[in-house]
């Protein structure tokens, strides 16, 4: 007789005969789903749940080992745990994408239950073994002592908060999605199951463990034959067997006969009917190999007889055929930098090398597809649900019809980049569509930080000039990335290191070349920051060198060249009104000059959406559904709150209250096409679109108000944030008092005219032209908006960084609470890339796992200062809003580097950054 182990969960007993982790009994035959799988490692946290009063990581408890113990999840918290965690976490800003959260609570509330008054020491080192990557701890160190106080009768909740009666641009208001978040009811793929789609397949890839081999046979006879198996796909089975975002050059499978480029390929899918069966099934397929020799970096691929990681690949259309390893190339000059150079009176010259990085995202990629009337559908975790459907659809044949793929992003845990490519979207989908069932497709952690795209590691060489008083005279340099072995965003990553190059800074002589490089090495792509982290981190070390040389200190040199509004940028755009870069300098002069023997200064910028020429629109249509305002965008909210922004700009031009808002589902099938989360876009772009969809039913809720009839339908227009066009061709200017927060003009019962529009449409598409990459006119407007920041890190006595101090123009601060946590998370996140994170390759071939990646926890982390600088005249589109995502990120890590130069005068060229407290901690660990 099997031996029975009888648990005892949230105050009731369940009996199971499975020894299993805890992790998978919760999730998988109790449904409890708050519990999340972020590793299955012990690594990150996500699992947390309370064992006898103490926080344990749920997969690596099993059945047999938590007989005759207490475990609560978060549904067996005391309603008075729920709701002051809600409250504090919500009005302190501590929820991001929402993956780690329930972990992070169930840390905190057993700390509570132990201490219901710890200090905020006590609470890091209580959550230190869970991993943030969003928020950089701070926020969750104050909401958990927030809800301590709360549970001591010390501080009260206040129900106006969440139901945000004064909501609108610049107010301190909950996120949308905190409630869901805190008490692990929302949705991500993962946690839809049996219950959600009956019949339910699950699948996944027989991947190569060779960089570069070729596959000679691939016997799935034993695997097909095993019970419970439904299939085994391979490269035959798909029709279009190529997917890419910008350039279709990654296959689905690699077929027999073929050569792999990287570990982690897939070779076979293996579809099943449950987990158990799928991981069997996977260790019967065997697959023969000639290994090759793998091209291990730039060098190698540069190589005279290199061997082509790629033949052709397709790209817009056209077939392109290689003769040699570079994927993509930019050059980007303006001015004579060779002769600015030859006559400056300082010069400084440096090779930089930066790594690779892993996103360390919490959430692995999962998706659930199943048949959907002609085609497909996909419920994803993704950075841009068309994107996706696009990818698929190419992979199927579908180009003409892309409709027949229809994706749903449900809620995404984490991404910054590292989620714009189909990891497992496409897999699913084949699936689903050759068997008639739904399935779902997961990558187990190891698979994610295999496969997906990282970071580009760059080698660069700068030379950058000044005249005897400090002002730069001009910059020449050339950029290598290696992009590993598939393009995914090669393209405009390396082109925004390029443009960025030059810094926020006014001068006109630049000459930048930049090459990506194929190898064996697994892809890089998008990561937060695209590219402009590796570029800037050269320039700013630079800038202290030469700044040295000339006898000026960093922050007077970064101060004389700083730009201005109305100045011309290195890239020949002229400044706008909003540009506060200055004002961000002398917000940190304080701080560095009190501390500058051991201080280190850096300045960045960063462009809000695509931009380029490029045709980046925004979208939005805002139905009325039960006297409540519902905006559809097809946008991902990673974590970065865009959904709470939107309804803020719809508050704001509306006058209406929380309660008749909400965000409408992100699908393909029922929002429109707002672009991909990335480039810093949402905020600007989209809620523009949202802004002007707004104004559409804020004019048709002014017409009720007045007695008229509006008429059922759609209301339909475009523009560039100022001047609505209509279909019937006649325009309407928006009167400028309007486009500013506190300026609307909305009816005196907002809600009730509102609600006499039921069933009525109001869309919006907003486009502002730019100029393309090197366009022949004299002041080319590359972006939108930039937003600009300056970073001061602070040593202590032994090396450590102890304070740090950001302030950033992102125009109008548009969520105060937000934007704090977005600061802190990219500020530590760009501490890590600069002190402790490393993605090693041996031959190609990643040896490092989740918990070795060297990511700060919380009770690492420096004071940081978030500090917003916000001028009075900002720019007419999405109420002056410009984006925080990326740039809270890049000034980071120089301003860390260039401490360590200020401390003992040695510039460390490379990433992560030698002979500092830190490497000389991980050497003694």
């Amino acid at each position: 007789m099997a031996e029975e182990y009888r648990l005892l969960i949230n105050g009731e007993e369940h009996v199971t005969s499975e020894n299993k982790s805890i992790l998978r009994y919760l999730r998988d035959d109790l449904g409890l789903t708050s519990v999340k799988d972020g590793c299955s490692e012990g690594a990150c946290g996500t699992c947390t749940v309370i064992v006898d009063g103490r926080a344990v990581k749920s997969c690596v408890l099993t059945t047999k080992l938590a007989v005759g113990h207490k475990i609560v999840t978060i549904e067996g918290l005391a309603h008075e745990e729920q709701e002051a965690f809600v409250y504090a976490f919500g009005t302190v800003g501590a929820v991001q994408c929402g993956f780690c959260i329930p972990g992070m609570v169930l840390a905190g509330a057993a700390l509570i239950r132990r201490n219901p008054d710890p200090t905020a020491p006590q609470i890091a080192e209580a959550i230190r073994g869970n991993i943030c990557r969003c928020t950089g701890y701070k926020r969750i160190i104050v909401g958990i002592k927030k809800a301590a106080a709360i549970l001591r009768g010390e501080e009260a909740i206040d129900p106006a908060a969440e139901e945000g009666a004064d909501y609108g641009v610049g107010k301190k208001i909950f996120r949308t999605d905190v409630r869901r978040k805190v008490l692990g009811f929302g949705k991500y793929p993962d946690d839809l199951d049996e219950r959600d789609f009956p019949g339910l397949a699950y699948a996944s890839a027989v991947r190569s463990k060779y960089p570069r081999a070729r596959v000679l046979s691939i016997d799935a006879e034993k695997a097909r034959a095993l019970d419970g198996v439904l299939a085994v796909l391979t490269a035959a089975d798909v029709p279009v067997n190529q997917v890419g975002h910008l350039i279709q050059d990654w296959d689905v499978m690699i077929a027999e006969g073929d050569v792999t480029r990287c570990v982690g390929d897939a070779v076979a899918l293996v579809v099943a009917r449950d987990r158990a069966t799928l991981a069997k099934a996977k260790k019967l397929v065997k697959v023969s190999y000639e290994e090759l020799e793998p091209v291990r970096n730039i060098d190698e691929a540069a190589a005279e007889g290199a061997p082509l990681i790629h033949e052709s690949f397709e790209a817009f259309g056209n077939h392109v055929v290689l003769q040699n390893n570079i994927c993509q190339q930019r050059h980007v000059t303006r001015g004579d930098a060779a002769k600015a150079l030859a006559e400056s009176a300082f010069t400084a010259t440096q090779t930089f090398t930066t790594p690779f990085t892993e996103h360390a995202f919490l959430e692995p990629e999962c998706c659930v597809a199943a048949p959907y009337k002609d085609g497909v559908k996909i419920w994803s975790t993704d950075q841009g649900a068309y994107d996706t459907r696009k990818e698929c659809a190419h992979m199927f044949g579908w180009d003409a019809t892309p409709e027949r793929v229809v994706v749903q992003t449900m809620l995404v845990g984490g991404g910054f980049g590292g989620k714009e490519d189909v990891s497992v979207q496409h897999l699913a989908a084949l699936a689903a569509y050759k068997l008639g069932v739904p399935v779902k497709c997961f990558l187990t952690r190891a698979e994610s930080l295999v496969f997906h795209p990282k970071r580009h590691y760059m080698r660069g060489t700068f030379t950058l000039g000044c005249d005897t008083e400090g002002r730069f005279t001009g910059m020449d340099c050339e950029i290598n990335f290696d992009t590993g072995a598939y393009a995914s965003l090669c393209g405009p990553v390396l082109e925004r290191a390029c443009t960025h190059s030059v810094g926020p800074y006014t001068y006109q002589n630049t000459d930048i070349r930049g090459y990506g490089y194929y190898t064996n090495n697994p892809p890089a792509g998008a990561f937060r920051g695209f590219g402009v982290c590796q570029s800037e981190f050269a320039l700013e070390s630079l800038i202290d060198v030469l700044a040295k040389k000339a006898g000026i200190d960093p922050w007077k040199i970064r101060y004389i060249n700083a730009i201005e509004p109305g100045e011309v940028l290195p890239n020949g755009q002229i400044a706008d009104c909003s540009t506060a870069l200055k004002e961000c300098l002398e917000a940190v002069k304080d701080v560095y000059y009190q501390n500058q023997e051991r201080a280190g200064i850096a300045c960045s910028m960063k462009n809000a959406g695509v931009g380029v020429g490029l045709p980046d629109k925004g979208r939005c249509n805002i139905r009325v559904e039960n006297g409540v305002a519902v905006a559809y965008a097809a946008t991902s909210d990673i974590g970065q709150g865009c959904n709470t922004v939107f309804t803020q700009d719809i508050a704001e031009a509306c006058g209406l209250p929380r309660r008749c808002i909400a965000n409408g589902e992100c699908s393909t099938e029922n929002a429109p096409d707002s672009g991909t989360t990335s480039g810093s876009r949402q905020t600007v772009v989209t809620g523009e679109a949202v802004r002007g969809a707004a104004f559409l039913l804020r004019d048709a809720m002014l017409a009720v108000e007045r007695g008229e009839e509006v008429p059922m339908g759609q209301v339909r227009a475009g523009g560039d944030g100022k001047t609505f066009r209509f279909e019937d061709g006649h325009e309407y200017t928006v009167p400028a008092e309007e486009l500013i927060p506190g300026h609307a003009r909305v009816p005196a019962d907002p809600a009730a005219c509102l609600a006499k529009l039921e069933g009525r449409e109001f869309f919006y598409e907003y486009f502002e032209q730019t100029d393309k990459l090197g366009a022949d006119v004299p002041n080319a407007k590359s972006h939108i908006c930039y937003g600009f920041a300056a970073h001061v890190c602070v040593l202590d006595e032994v090396g450590r960084a102890s304070e740090f101090h950001a302030a950033h123009d992102s125009g109008r601060v548009i969520n105060p609470i937000a934007i704090q946590g977005q600061i802190e998370g990219g500020v530590l996140m760009g501490m890590g890339y600069a002190l402790t994170e490393d993605w090693p390759l041996k031959d190609c071939v990643p040896t490092a796992k989740y918990g070795t990646l060297g990511l700060f926890r919380a009770d690492d982390i420096p004071e940081i200062h978030a500090i917003y600088v916000e001028k009075d005249e900002q720019l007419p589109v999405a109420y002056g809003g410009k984006g925080i995502g990326e740039i809270a990120t890049i000034p980071a890590a120089p301003a860390v580097a260039n401490a360590y130069f200020a401390l003992d005068g040695k510039l460390r060229p490379s990433l992560p950054l030698s002979d500092t407290f830190y490497s000389r901690r991980a050497h003694r660990d």
